[in-house]
């Protein structure tokens, strides 16, 4: 069964698809989890974070892409561990001797880092005149009339600049598994 046929049978609610694409991707969806509970967790907890990953694929089939399967698992995989991770938290007692010195967790850090660092290299994607309007408007404020000022650039090419600026930007993060 190739991708396109597993995602249709997923979509008609045959469980063998289901089958089909938990054998193909158990240990891909596991190392995911287990990369980010670690050690803070038991083999139990990654196991049950997995099984929610395939029963979300199997309530959201209707949304699947042919070729986006593998990503969408990853970024599944990754927003349920980061959920279990919270669960701990929330478990922690303070005779644990947990200090919390911000609202920042350890986990929120890495996710701002790994988000930052996937838009930053995803810029680089977009053809320079692009990536200089996609910069002035989003990092400096620009207007879209200050734009026009400045590079002599039309508003309306100006916009539709932004626009397929924005939609390659989400295109490519979503291939990387950055957003659901």
């Amino acid at each position: 069964m190739n991708e396109k046929s597993v995602i249709k049978a997923l979509q008609r609610g045959d469980v063998q698809a289901l089958e089909v694409v938990i054998d193909l991707y158990a240990s891909y969806v596991s190392t995911v989890i287990h990369n980010i509970i670690g050690t803070h967790m038991t083999k139990e907890d990654v196991e049950e974070t997995a099984s929610d990953v395939f029963y979300t694929l199997w309530n959201n089939s209707g949304n699947l892409i042919p070729g986006k399967l593998k990503p969408y698992l990853g970024s599944i995989a990754r927003s349920k561990a980061k959920n279990k991770l919270r669960e701990l938290d929330k478990t922690v007692t303070l005779e644990e001797d947990w200090i919390i010195t911000s609202d920042r967790t350890p986990d929120a850090i890495i996710e701002a880092k790994e988000q930052t660092h996937a838009i930053r290299s995803t810029l680089e994607a977009l053809t320079p005149a692009d990536k200089e309007i996609f910069i002035r408007h989003y990092y400096y404020y620009q207007t879209v009339a200050e734009i026009e000022a400045e590079t002599g650039i039309k508003a309306s090419t100006v916009k539709s600049k932004l626009k397929r600026g924005r939609e390659k930007l989400k295109y490519i993060l979503y291939e990387r598994g950055v957003f659901l």
